[in-house]
C-alpha cells in the first residue's frame, strides 16, 4: 500500500535510542495511516545501522539509507525526503527527545488547517534540555525571529510535518533544517507552531554544543536573511 506519511529520522550514534523510538513510531501511527519510517544512518561509527537492519524484520514500515560519507543532519533529512514515497512527511530527532505520539497531533493541526499551510513546526513548551542549552536556544531564537521575521517560536524542534514537494523546492544548504520555517514562508506558503511535548536525553550524547552552533548560526541567519530578501515570488497561469 502507498503511504500517506512518510516519518524520517536522521541518526548518528544513537544505537541505544532506535528500538524504543521505532516501536513508539509504530504504536502511533499503525491502525491510523498507510506509513513508512526512513531512517538514514549518516555513517554511524557504532552499530546504529546493524541495529536498524535487525529491525527490518519485525517492522515492515521500516526502511533503511545509509551516507557514504558523514554529511550532516539537514542532507540527512534531505536523504530521506527524496527517497520518501508519501506527499507528506513528518521528522523527528534520532535521540529519543521527541514523542512519535504527537505525531497524530501534528496531522490533526494540518487538516484543521487552511490549505496555504504546508509546514507545520513542533514547539517545545517544556523544554527537558540542560539550563545552559536551553537559555543558548532562547537568546538564538530572539536573534533569529529579529532577523527572518518568521513568526516561531521554536524553529529547533525536530518534530515538524511538511509537505514534500514543497521541501524539495526550498534551496538546499547545511543547517538547512534550523530554518524551515522562514525558507517555507519565503517560498509564498505559510506555517503554524504546534504544542508539542519534550523529553530528556536518556541515551548517547548530544552532537551540538553551544559555541559550534552558535557560530555556525551566525553565517547561517545572514545567508537566509539574504535569501529572504532577494525573494520574488508571483503566481503562474497557464494561457
Amino acid at each position: 500500500m502507498t503511504p500517506e506519511l512518510s516519518v524520517v529520522v536522521p541518526v548518528f550514534n544513537e544505537r541505544d535510542n532506535i528500538t524504543p523510538l521505532v516501536d513508539e513510531i509504530v504504536a502511533a501511527l499503525r491502525g491510523r495511516l498507510p506509513f513508512e519510517i526512513v531512517y538514514v544512518d549518516d555513517r554511524s561509527g557504532d552499530d546504529s545501522l546493524a541495529v536498524l537492519q535487525s529491525l527490518k524484520a519485525r517492522v515492515p514500515e521500516l526502511r533503511v539509507l545509509r551516507h557514504a560519507l558523514q554529511s550532516g543532519q539537514s542532507t540527512a533529512i534531505r536523504s530521506g525526503v527524496k527517497a520518501a514515497r508519501a506527499p507528506w512527511i513528518a521528522t523527528l530527532d534520532g535521540d529519543g527527545q521527541n514523542d512519535p505520539a504527537d505525531i497524530p497531533r501534528l496531522l490533526a493541526a494540518r487538516d484543521a488547517a487552511p490549505p496555504q499551510v504546508k509546514l507545520l513546526a513542533g514547539w517545545r513548551v517544556d523544554r527537558q534540555d540542560p539550563g545552559a542549552k536551553r537559555w543558548a536556544s532562547r537568546w538564538a531564537n530572539r536573534i533569529r525571529a529579529r532577523m527572518l521575521r518568521d513568526d516561531t517560536p521554536d524553529t529547533g524542534c525536530g518534530i515538524k510535518l511538511f509537505e514534500r514537494e514543497v521541501f524539495l523546492d526550498l534551496p538546499y544548504f547545511d543547517h538547512m533544517h534550523r530554518y524551515l520555517p522562514a525558507l517555507v514562508q519565503r517560498a509564498g506558503w505559510r506555517t503554524l507552531s504546534v504544542p508539542v511535548s519534550h523529553r530528556p536525553r536518556t541515551s548517547g550524547v548530544s552532537k551540538y554544543n553551544n559555541l559550534g552552533r552558535a557560530l555556525v548560526g551566525i553565517r547561517d541567519l545572514r545567508g537566509v536573511a539574504w535569501l529572504i530578501a532577494r525573494s520574488r515570488r508571483t503566481a503562474v497561469e497557464e494561457v
